[in-house]
């Protein structure tokens, strides 16, 4: 605490290096849909499919040791990086939303979208510690519209680190915010208010973000902040007062990968574009630790091709004593993880069931279950299903077994971890419309051409 509370002293001194104008409050976006672009952290930097897989695969079990370390720190937030052997410099998240702050020129900012979390913050031209990012800085400063968020504010008081709690005497103090993660890096600066613009010129005014001004850790990919789509007030979706919110993440290992959508309030139509029925499972609530906003599931069984695993639906659930473990949907992993115990069954039933030799050295090297032949692209593979409460989902078979160099190796694109905790991630959701229906607490899904929404 020694080390947060000297940051956020240390910012208090700069804290008027931007000159800000008089509060104001927060509006919403309800009854809209907005719709904005994602893009994969590693579109268009020359990888093949074999590497995108590698590097997701770093990355999403340095991000499932993060948040299953998050139980023993339930008021921090989730940083959008995490150390782990091989990823050091590497984002810890996947997709990056594009959108723009300020006027009247609003400015692009690229944001990784991060429904483990609930900050929205964007690193600020005036910053004291700052990391490279391809763009240029927010500049508070060129903006007409942007206002500071006092201490008396209620987004403050959501901020367990903050200026406000050091000076609780000074209600009219700007609230400064300190983000600190597991690796080490921080993000700490203002809470301000502004402009939000989206695709297609939908524009949401009083917007609550931080300008980040002492950034330090491994942030260095695409992206100069992170957005919040989390449960939680300060999330983005909170924000607009959206009742729900949907992505759609188009396939990846293709030549030409397109970008995803992500709407903030759901076409009320999901069955555009969608290749099979829609299906609804409840979204619940970690009811040891109410203050992290993570989006679970009760996941209950797993089936690969005729045979349910021996697994029983304890597996998957919360611990009812320390609240760790459960089933979570994340934007942010790429590649699901299941508890160690889990994947050895899964991985015993694949073996079981594809007709190909394991290829040791592929596996090794790539850190999925591999299988070689000549044929491998013609070989039929069996099917794979998540029994979820109350909805089965089925998933196609280039979302958890693509054919990998020039059609001779298949792969098991999941991994394990050694928490006790089960993270669905986003390679297993392409080509899926996933509605977050926060309102009714459900999850809506179908599988849809994610490309033509």
């Amino acid at each position: 605490m020694t080390g947060r509370r000297t940051v956020l002293q240390v910012l208090s001194c700069v804290l008027f290096l931007i000159p800000i104008t008089s509060p104001a409050s927060a509006t919403s976006a309800a009854g809209l849909t907005i719709r904005a672009d994602l893009t994969h952290v590693d579109s268009g930097r020359g990888f093949t499919g074999s590497e995108l897989l590698n590097r997701m695969v770093s990355r999403s079990r340095a991000r499932a040791a993060r948040l299953y370390g998050r139980h023993s720190h339930p008021y921090g937030h989730p940083a959008t990086a995490a150390a782990a052997p091989g990823t050091v410099g590497e984002p810890s998240t996947e997709y990056l939303i594009h959108l723009a702050i300020g006027t009247p020129r609003p400015q692009h900012v690229a944001l990784t979208l991060d429904t483990g979390s609930d900050l929205v913050w964007t690193q600020c031209a005036s910053c004291a510690v700052c990391f490279d990012q391809p763009s240029q800085n927010f500049d508070p400063s060129a903006s007409k519209t942007i206002r500071y968020v006092p201490c008396s504010d209620p987004i403050c008081a959501n901020y367990t680190d903050s200026l406000c709690n050091i000076r609780p005497d000074e209600p009219g103090d700007p609230c400064v915010y300190l983000g600190s993660y597991g690796d080490g890096s921080i993000t700490a600066g203002k809470i301000l208010r502004d402009t939000f613009t989206f695709k297609g010129s939908a524009v949401v005014p009083g917007i609550s973000f931080g300008c980040g001004l002492f950034n330090k850790g491994i942030f260095d990919t695409n992206e100069s902040g992170i957005a919040g789509f989390g449960r939680g007030p300060q999330s983005l979706p909170s924000q607009l007062k959206l009742g729900r919110f949907s992505h759609c993440f188009t396939p990846m290992l293709v030549d030409k990968p397109r970008n995803s959508p992500v709407f903030l309030g759901t076409p009320d139509d999901l069955t555009a574009h969608a290749t099979g029925p829609v299906q609804s499972t409840p979204l619940k609530r970690n009811p040891v630790i109410p203050s992290i906003n993570y989006y679970y599931l009760s996941l209950e069984g797993i089936t690969v091709g005729d045979t349910r695993l021996p697994v029983t639906a304890s597996a998957f659930a919360i611990n009812e004593e320390d609240g760790s473990g459960g089933t979570i949907i994340d934007s942010g992993t790429g590649v699901t993880n299941f508890p160690q115990a889990v994947y050895d069954q899964l991985r015993k039933a694949f073996v079981a069931q594809v007709p190909l030799p394991v290829d040791a050295k592929a596996s090794e090297s790539r850190g999925f279950l591999c299988f070689s032949g000549a044929d491998a692209e013609k070989v039929a593979v069996p099917k794979l299903v998540f029994h979820l409460e109350g909805a089965d989902m089925e998933l196609p078979r280039e979302n958890y077994m693509p054919v990998l160099d020039d059609g001779k190796l298949l792969c098991l694109i999941i991994s394990s971890t050694k928490g006790n905790q089960t993270i669905i991630g986003n390679f297993q959701q392409q080509n899926v419309h996933i509605v977050y229906d926060v309102e009714n607490s459900k999850l809506l899904f179908a599988p849809a051409q994610c490309d033509k929404l």
